[in-house]
């Protein structure tokens, strides 16, 4: 679904179609959502909401933007989030973004990274509501697409409850489209980024609470979302799920996700045809002076359980690698997977 599909499929809620029900997306994730990447899922749903990974908003305004932003038509609908605090910049790289045909601006005010805390944007914008209020007062008024904000329920001591409905308060006082809420806390003195992912408790309670409070609001929810079926409970509740490391460890988690999500009708995924694609794919990319090994490197897990998937692993790990490799390989560590066979542990 690109542009035009969604502004045909604009309602009486006057949202864009894909935030006109009930929404599964794959979040943003630095270092692993690049174009390839997100390229790869969208072969594998065509609904899924996908986000790049946080860009900074002066590398936008200043930086290569073939290279930082560039992506390929299939990827739609996708989601441009961006990083800083300054209004006007934001502003500025938001324009940027949606001249480029990104469906969707998003301000990233949950990073807990080191680099996003000594630039002062990322998760320590939880303690400052009323500038990321006024950040997203700034980018809807340089853009027509959706302008949407990803959080934590707040960050070191504060408290959850009044921390997210500040936040919340203030960005959709400001016409946020969209409120997606990783349900853990970030704790900036402490914990490293990684472990920022894994050891604050998840809270999913609070999130439903904040949608509560926002009957009419679109309330989306991520942090540790291990497959569809825990997807399809969270939207019983709010209005979008969000698969992080799942989506990208294991791929194929994906391959259900139109008919689960969205009600499609259902039929055995074409993992040969998947295949095809993602190696003329390669081939194109191998063309313009990249590697086989940014594409494969998104592919390793796609097989995982399955007969034949170690070998598949080992072949894309050693030979994709290799200077010269193209698509040869790919389709060899294909071969190598059995998809007639009963599923057993790798």
């Amino acid at each position: 679904m690109g542009v035009k599909d969604a502004v045909e499929a604009i309602g009486k809620s006057g949202k864009p179609g894909f935030y006109g029900g009930n929404v599964l997306a794959v979040a943003p994730m630095m270092d692993w959502t690049d174009r390839h990447c997100r390229f790869l899922h969208r072969q594998i749903t065509r609904r899924a909401l996908l986000y790049t990974e946080m860009v900074v908003a002066d590398a936008v305004i200043h930086g290569e933007r073939e290279r930082l932003l560039g992506f390929d038509a299939a990827e739609h609908p996708v989601a441009l989030q961006l990083g800083g605090s300054d209004p006007a910049k934001l502003a500025e790289a938001a324009a940027i973004g949606a001249d480029l045909g990104y469906d969707e601006i998003n301000l990233n005010v949950g990073c807990p990274s080191d680099r996003v805390q000594s630039g002062t944007f990322g998760a320590c914008l939880m303690k400052t509501p009323e500038l990321v209020a006024r950040c997203v007062a700034a980018m809807k008024a340089a853009v027509d697409v959706p302008v949407t904000v990803k959080c934590r329920l707040g960050v070191d001591e504060q408290d959850i409850e009044t921390a997210l409905d500040a936040l919340a308060d203030g960005v959709f006082g400001e016409g946020a489209d969209a409120l997606w809420v990783h349900a853990r806390k970030a704790w900036l003195e402490g914990l490293s980024p990684k472990e920022n992912r894994d050891i604050p408790p998840l809270d999913y309670p609070r999130v439903y609470r904040l949608k509560e409070r926002y009957p009419d609001r679109f309330v989306g929810i991520n942090g540790g979302i291990p497959d569809l079926e825990a997807a399809k409970r969270h939207l019983g509740h709010v209005d979008g799920a969000m698969l992080g490391r799942a989506a990208y460890h294991t791929p194929s988690v994906l391959a259900d996700a139109d008919p689960v999500i969205y009600g499609e009708v259902s039929g055995d995924f074409d993992y040969a045809l998947l295949i095809e694609r993602m190696a003329d794919y390669a081939d194109r990319h191998i063309a313009r002076g990249g590697r086989l090994g940014h594409v494969t490197r998104h592919m390793v897990g796609l097989f995982h359980g399955r007969p034949g998937a170690r070998r598949y692993r080992q072949i894309l790990s050693t030979e994709a690698t290799r200077p010269g490799a193209d698509s040869s390989v790919l389709r060899k560590a294909f071969a190598a997977v059995d998809l007639e066979s009963a599923a057993e542990a790798a």
